[in-house]
């Protein structure tokens, strides 16, 4: 590799970046782990499954499902939505991290940091979670503390990589859930095989060559499709260095690695934090959404809702809706009237349309029959987004937004959001409030009995003797 500097890149010498992440898998154990990592694992864990099975439903998960049943190949895990029909482990990776992103209602990295975009880090646990899950399948008899060990292990990894790089990584329009999420599949990956020294470094090597996701694709099938490459890209990278295949062993440092030019380098100070001295699980944490939609949305449609709440608006008595925002929301949320679904979870006047028209954004509404209703094409041609100068000069480190509604009787209400949005880790959902999201997207897909032991069988995952019974629970 030449040792010539990298001009588009802020990237400190002689970091040592790769070999402390192969460091930090190699010797990390269940009991390592702080509990409170492990409990709020458990929470991305059952969230995570909820998403899978919702997700199985999807018509991008079912063209998928459809090509790989068509390919199969060695019977390793089960592939989702086919039954007992079983692909190779990267194959059913592919599927099932699809599925999990499918409806955007999986978790975000949040980050306090003012240099990064709150909310634009990465979608930390489904890359981990299905790697886990497929690899504990092809290996059997993997107990429920070794399968949260690797899950935790590549959720670590993939949030300290997503939040040392600079957030010109996103800012460019790379989507660190495709491509980061890469780096989280692996590491769990590989440590469930027990992959160490060389093969790990080599690992490490690959992953970066495949990692990819371009910002473009946002609201297409293509979206999900990111991070269910991501999980199946993480999985053959172990896979491929566990036979030996060789790459660079430094891939994440250098001028021409990963994070100079995909990140366009890294923050020296924040390198010093290391991986697991404190988990990021823990802090700055993780929200578990609430919708299924950009996390950016969020405290909007929570401010919408209570708008139209307590000032008990009728959907016919709405004139306009402005609401006002800094380009961290605007720039990425980006459809000002959603023609379907997959649309809608970018676009403010679609989520604020269906709180007006439903008082609720959940599955029933991000569906492409409810988007492209009259009703919801009317509403959202009477809300619209202004970029709003002052909420730009307080910074990016919290998801700030307004809303002014305008009533056709004369009157106005308005109101600032919430910065301790709900699901953030400052207002996060209660155990209660997790378990009904699972149970909303699973409804039509499983049993009410299966739901329960769906949720049971998640709270107790440590207990496990071989976690493969997990797949069982979402064999649909």
């Amino acid at each position: 590799m030449s040792v010539a500097n990298n001009v588009f890149a802020k990237m400190p010498e002689q970091t040592h970046i790769t070999a402390e992440a192969v460091a930090f898998i190699e010797g990390v154990r269940f009991s390592d782990i702080p509990e409170e990592a492990v409990r709020i694992g458990t929470r991305c864990l059952l969230d995570g499954l909820g998403l899978f099975v919702a997700g199985s439903e999807e018509q991008t998960v079912r063209l998928l499902a459809d090509e790989a049943e068509d390919t199969q190949g060695r019977a390793d895990a089960y592939l989702l939505s086919k039954g007992e029909v079983k692909v190779p482990a990267a194959m059913a990776a592919r599927v099932i991290g699809t599925a999990g992103h499918a409806h955007d209602w999986d978790d975000s990295q949040v980050s306090k940091d003012p240099d990064h975009i709150y909310g634009l880090l990465t979608h930390p646990t489904i890359p981990s979670l299905t790697a886990t899950l497929v690899m504990s399948q092809k290996l059997g008899g993997v107990t429920g503390t070794r399968f949260m060990e690797a899950f935790l292990t590549g959720f670590e990894v993939e949030c300290k990589i997503s939040e040392w790089m600079l957030p010109q990584h996103y800012m460019r329009g790379m989507h660190s859930s495709g491509t980061v999420g890469t780096f989280g599949a692996f590491a769990s990956a590989a440590k469930l095989i027990g992959l160490s020294g060389d093969k790990l470094r080599h690992g490490f090597g690959i992953a970066a060559s495949l990692a990819a996701g371009i910002r473009c694709n946002f609201g297409t099938m293509t979206k999900p499709l990111h991070v269910g490459r991501a999980s199946e890209n993480g999985v053959t990278a172990a896979l491929l260095a566990e036979r030996g295949f060789t790459a660079d062993p430094d891939a994440l440092d250098g001028p021409w690695g990963f994070m100079a030019v995909q990140g366009g380098g890294v923050s020296a100070e924040k390198l010093q934090q290391g991986f697991g001295r404190v988990w990021t699980i823990i802090e700055p944490g993780v929200s578990i959404k609430p919708y299924p939609c950009g996390v950016l949305t969020h405290p909007t449609i929570d401010l919408m809702l209570r708008l139209v709440t307590e000032g008990d608006v009728a959907p016919d008595n709405i004139e306009q809706v402005t609401v006002h925002a800094g380009s961290n929301i605007l720039n990425p949320i980006r459809y000002p009237v959603a023609a379907n679904h997959l649309q809608a979870k970018f676009s403010l006047p679609a989520a604020l349309a269906m709180i007006a028209l439903d008082r609720q954004a959940g599955k029933r509404e991000f569906s492409d029959e409810f988007v492209a209703s009259q009703a919801m094409q009317d509403m959202q041609r009477r809300i619209r987004t202004e970029f709003d100068a002052e909420i730009e000069g307080q910074g990016f480190d919290k998801m700030r937004s307004r809303i002014t509604i305008q009533l056709k009787d004369g009157h106005e209400i308005s109101g600032w959001a919430d910065e301790r949005y709900r699901g953030g880790p400052e207002n996060p959902l209660t155990d209660a409030e997790l378990e009904g999201k699972v149970r909303s997207c699973c409804n039509g897909v499983l049993s009410p009995e299966a739901q329960d032991n769906l949720i049971r069988t998640a709270w107790s995952v440590t207990d496990l003797p071989d976690a493969s019974a997990i797949a069982e629970l979402i064999r649909v």
